[in-house]
């Protein structure tokens, strides 16, 4: 199966985001898995072999519980894959990000201006109390 085969069912995708995060027990995946897509825990658990299977993800036991992992062959292969298209979309991701940067930018020195000035302290002597 080639890498961007693994990369391309949503579950799977799903799973790595989750495991990107840290290492998860079988257990934590497939309840995130199954509450989001609606799918069995054995279905779960075949997602998980093709992960492992394909070198996208490891698995560890630590006592009853299998813990997995990203393993960054599968990924890395998926990279080498796509790095010769780099040239077709990476220069038009860089001007997107030029462009949020310039919104976030704008948008932060609209609120700069209509932010109310600070009180300046007042100097003036406070006038004695009235009985």
């Amino acid at each position: 199966m080639h890498a961007l085969d693994v990369l391309g069912d949503p579950v799977r995708r799903r799973i790595l985001e989750l495991l990107a995060a840290g290492e998860l027990s079988a257990g934590e995946v497939g309840s995130v898995v199954q509450a989001e897509f609606s799918i069995s825990q054995p279905a779960v658990s075949q997602h998980l072999r093709v992960l492992r299977e394909q070198g996208f993800a490891t698995v560890r036991p630590e006592g009853t519980r299998r813990l997995y992992a990203v393993d960054p062959r599968g990924p890395r292969q998926a990279s080498e894959w796509l790095s010769p298209f780099e040239r077709f979309f990476a220069p038009k991701l860089d001007a997107l990000g030029t462009e949020l940067a310039r919104g976030r930018r704008q948008r932060r020195l609209a609120a700069e201006r209509a932010a109310p000035s600070p009180p300046l302290p007042s100097t003036a002597t406070p006038l004695p109390k009235e009985h």
